[in-house]
């Protein structure tokens, strides 16, 4: 057997990323602890946990990451808005808009870069990503349609559903949804990763 033969029959060593499991509770642990927290205190205590969660989460990531992403930064802004009208008020309704509100921000800043030659995912993936710019383009196009949807679905289960199945639907139905359109543009990714240098 060649040693080029004997390197494919090796089975291919999959390798544990530290970083993306803390950036994936960075995103969402504070969900889980929304759920956790709602099933045991009610949505009014549970959203003061989120508030304090998603400050952890935020801090978390600095401290092991380096950084804050974008797009938890903006929804951690959303979060200490609209959870302390919540709070304050004593109205969930301020906690369950949240959502659309920031999904259809999302939408609007990735449709909004396009209408002015600016193609934003590029700028928060790029690093990540290398893509043709038509590849950016479609990339955005379909996240800002996403985005949309994802609105109009919280609003469907916010205004029609009771406020526990909510929160099980923002851990439990939006965040595997999430995953599966991301995984879903894989082969657009693929179709137009820009050639190395």
């Amino acid at each position: 057997m060649t040693e080029l033969e004997s390197k494919k029959a090796e089975p291919t060593e999959v390798k544990f990323d530290r970083k993306q499991v803390i950036k994936l509770l960075v995103e969402f642990g504070p969900l889980i602890v929304l759920f956790i927290a709602n099933s045991q205190l009610g949505i009014y205590w549970a959203t003061g946990i989120f508030m304090v969660a998603t400050f952890v989460s935020l801090a978390v990531s600095r401290v092991v990451l380096g950084r804050i992403p974008m797009m938890p930064l903006v929804t951690a802004l959303f979060v200490m808005v609209f959870g302390g009208l919540t709070i304050w008020l004593q109205d969930e309704q301020f906690i369950k808009v949240k959502p659309t509100i920031v999904y259809c921000l999302f939408a609007a800043i990735l449709f909004g870069g396009l209408l002015a030659g600016k193609t934003f995912l590029k700028l928060a993936l790029g690093e990540a990503l290398r893509l043709t710019d038509e590849g950016w383009r479609k990339l955005t196009v379909r996240w800002g349609i996403f985005f949309l949807f994802l609105a109009l679905l919280n609003e469907i289960v916010w205004r029609n559903f009771s406020t526990d199945f909510w929160v099980g639907f923002k851990v439990f139905g939006a965040v595997p949804l999430l995953m599966v359109f991301a995984v879903a543009q894989v082969g657009l990714m693929q179709r137009y990763e820009q050639p190395s240098e």
